[in-house]
């Protein structure tokens, strides 16, 4: 069940009504719970067996920390959550990875077939990777006595499994949602305004922009990478960086906007990212909720930047291409997360060694990094899109000419790069602005018409029906 089908709208209108003329705070949030669970459940429900193991789990790891009197035996619990959550993770996502590399580093060896493995074949869990990061958050921060642990389990399991933010994030910390569950949550008329017209703008983005304008160009061009040129190539990466994006962002203005139907808010997890000044400043406005996580419980925890250049630069690159793998079992996104890693190690290098050069800080200078920050994490897209390393060095070649083959842009082609245009200049005004105000400071026949143009333009979407991107991880 995804957010741009019709079965979502119905199940959201139901659960809506349900827990409407439910009087009881607690009733409400067991429905919110049965709700969720049937949520995860449309996809496959014996994979909801999965939640309830890491819920129960983490929640008993919590108190056995809080009980424990000696430091060994928190670490024991501790432990316990990260070897349950981060080994159903790692066998459902990442065993047959192992075993792929393992049979070919036997080939190598020339061990021959004899030694192969069977792959397992498994299939991947929808939203493992986001809610193992939110109980294991729980745990980590618990064991770390930054949070206490909690004493009702309906409140910490909803935390858990809220349905908008479920399969695709914001990963949501404790301390951000279990307080909104200790007295009644009631969307007032502009929360439900505010809500729907986020539903309605997310699903613009995905349905309008992501899979009827992006979507095509990128896989013709991609699916000929062996034969695309120079502007091909171009097009084709650059609408991967609109797809991604409205893909992504479409997804978490829709959770973010179901939740406050229902009176919740969900931290932001976009804020005009291609508008960034250099790679920290995108990983501040990039998947945040993830960009944040990753900060606090891999790049600190291993040394951050407290010690040596050297070490910092190390930490950088190791955090970041961990955080590559956490996005799939394959090893483009390793080296997607380690180009990261290395764009983050020259940033850090080159803003000690010009940090002291007045006219670098300019304002024209100012839009020369943004483009520059905007054409690098586009180059480092290909690796994130291709299905093989070879598809993506041969998009490299094509990109920098070294194919030799060009053709004028079709229409479909000029449209994105158009759009990609577009997409910037609208980053560049909501760098210091958020999308919701500019809305609410907008007179109420403007929102109306705005609402119904982008409800019309998604209805007529001709687009091909696509999973949202991120469900794969």
């Amino acid at each position: 069940m995804t957010f741009d089908t019709l079965t979502f709208v119905l199940f959201l209108i139901s659960v809506l009504a349900v827990v409407g003329i439910t009087t009881s705070w607690r009733v409400k949030k067991r429905e919110l719970l049965v709700a969720s669970y049937l949520f995860y459940a449309a996809w496959n429900p014996v994979f909801v067996s999965l939640l309830i193991i890491s819920t129960v789990v983490d929640w008993f790891a919590a108190r056995g920390m809080a009980r424990a009197t000696v430091e060994s035996a928190r670490k024991r619990w501790l432990v316990a959550s990260l070897t349950v959550n981060l080994g159903m993770l790692g066998y459902f996502k990442y065993a047959d990875f192992l075993i792929d590399n393992l049979n070919r580093l036997g080939l190598w060896m020339g061990l021959g077939s004899r030694f192969e493995v069977p792959a397992l074949d498994l299939i991947l869990p929808i939203g493992i990777s986001f809610y193992t990061f939110q109980t294991l958050s729980y745990t980590i921060d618990v064991y770390r006595r930054r949070v206490v642990p909690g004493r009702d389990f309906l409140d910490y399991a909803l935390f858990v499994s809220f349905f908008p933010q479920l399969v695709a994030g914001p990963i949501v910390r404790y301390e951000q949602f279990i307080g909104q569950l200790k007295s009644p949550r009631r969307a007032s008329s502009a929360d439900f305004e505010i809500g729907a017209a986020l539903i309605v703008f997310g699903l613009v983005l995905k349905s309008v922009l992501a899979d009827s304008l992006f979507a095509p160009v990128v896989d013709a061009g991609f699916a000929a990478h062996a034969e695309t040129g120079l502007i091909q190539a171009w097009t084709a990466v650059l609408g991967f960086s609109g797809q991604i994006y409205c893909d992504f962002a479409g997804y978490s203005l829709c959770a973010i906007g179901a939740a406050r139907l229902f009176g919740f808010r969900l931290p932001k997890n976009f804020h005009a990212p291609y508008a960034a000044i250099g790679f920290s400043e995108f990983w501040q406005r990039w998947h945040i909720s993830l960009s944040s996580w990753i900060r606090d419980y891999l790049y600190i925890p291993l040394g951050g930047n407290r010690s040596s250049t050297a070490r910092t630069f190390r930490n950088l690159v190791l955090t970041m291409g961990l955080g590559g793998l956490w996005h799939g079992a394959a090893w483009t996104f390793v080296l997607w997360g380690l180009l990261h890693g290395i764009y983050l190690v020259v940033e850090h290098g080159l803003r000690r060694l010009l940090g002291t050069v007045d006219w670098l800080a300019s304002r024209p200078m100012l839009l020369v990094y943004a483009l520059l920050t905007f054409t690098a994490v586009s180059l480092a897209w290909v690796l994130f899109r291709a299905e093989q390393l070879a598809q993506a060095m041969d998009l490299y070649q094509a990109m920098f000419g070294l194919t030799g083959r060009g053709q004028l842009p079709s229409v479909a082609e000029a449209m994105v790069l158009i759009a990609i245009a577009f997409m910037l200049l609208w980053h560049g005004l909501l760098r210091q602005r958020e999308l919701e105000n500019i809305y609410a400071a907008c007179a109420w026949p403007l929102r109306a018409i705005m609402l119904g143009l982008g409800l019309a333009l998604v209805l007529m979407s001709p687009g091909e029906d696509r999973a949202f991107i991120y469900f794969q991880f």
